[in-house]
């Protein structure tokens, strides 16, 4: 059996190995990464492909005859036309639910910058102004207490629940959008947990933001186009939201004229919040094993 795996980078730049997944295969390729011009040639003959962001539309499934079975190596499945997939007997399966403790963390990581600018006031030090400073103790900026303060979830999915657990934990109040939409728009701070659909891009809009408690923080680890960037940005420089916290972009890597880069009051990460080696670890491990079940006649995690 002959495999690819199109884009490999991002899962395992080098720190991890790739021996337990190719050796389920007679013949294994993996790229760092792939561009449209690309796919034709490098599926080519193969059996099976494995990608994460690369597109496999109907056209390039056509243009495969030998393919049988996609595995994509992340949870969200818009990147492949399931349904052209089942119309062509291909097997497709992902990896379900795998980062919920790591983006959870991430949610609290960006929070917490917003709220103790601890980069910040590392930097200062660094720079000499508590060596400097007729007092024990300094503030660049305001730090803000989160027992007390609430948080809204938008999406109550695994990671939405484990983000509501950590939220008690610090003594918040959680709000849940599903069950009580104005108070977890009014929230102090508002987190998005929900997948991207044709009916929720750009929900965090211009009219979404005048609804929001002013001064509140927008956190967004779910997927970029939830949010109307320009409407976001224009809240940020006005004050009407104190700060956001960003894992995800509409587009990645963004543009240089994204008009959240540079913003004081926007903390902005790569799309990371997944990546700690134990969940890329464990994406390897699910990829193994559902193209195991496959081989084997079996469906775990088939979504076609």
């Amino acid at each position: 059996m002959k495999a690819v795996l199109l884009d490999g980078y991002t899962i395992n730049p080098g720190d991890l190995s790739w021996d337990k997944l190719g050796s389920l295969c007679d013949e294994f390729t993996v790229y760092d990464s792939s561009y449209n011009d690309d796919l034709i040639p490098r599926i080519g003959d193969c059996e099976v492909v494995f990608t994460s962001k690369t597109k496999i539309t109907r056209q390039v499934m056509e243009q495969a005859p030998n393919l049988k079975y996609v595995g994509l190596t992340a949870t969200g499945y818009n990147n492949v036309d399931v349904a052209a997939a089942s119309d062509l007997g291909i097997a497709v399966t992902n990896i379900p639910a795998y980062a919920t403790d790591a983006v959870a963390q991430h949610v609290f990581a960006l929070i917490l910058e917003l709220t103790n600018s601890v980069g910040l006031h590392t930097e200062s030090v660094n720079s000499g102004e508590w060596t400097s400073n007729p007092y024990f103790c300094y503030w660049k900026k305001p730090i803000t207490l989160l027992a007390g303060k609430s948080i809204g979830i938008i999406g109550y999915g695994q990671i939405g629940k484990k983000v509501g657990q950590i939220a008690e934990a610090f003594g918040m109040t959680v709000n849940v959008y599903s069950r009580d939409k104005e108070a977890a728009v009014k929230s102090d701070f508002v987190t998005l947990h929900c997948p991207l659909t044709a009916d929720n891009e750009h929900m965090i809009n211009s009219e979404f933001i005048e609804q929001m408690k002013p001064g509140a923080i927008l956190i967004n680890t779910a997927r970029g186009g939830l949010i109307d960037e320009a409407a976001l940005a224009d809240a940020l420089r006005s004050g009407r939201l104190a700060g956001a916290g960003l894992d995800v972009l509409e587009k990645e890597p963004p543009e240089a004229d994204c008009p959240l880069l540079g913003l004081d009051n926007c903390v902005i990460t790569p799309h990371n919040s997944w990546a700690p080696k134990e969940m890329r670890q464990m994406v390897i491990d699910v990829l193994t094993d559902n193209l195991s079940s496959w081989l084997d006649g079996g469906r775990l995690n088939r979504l076609d």
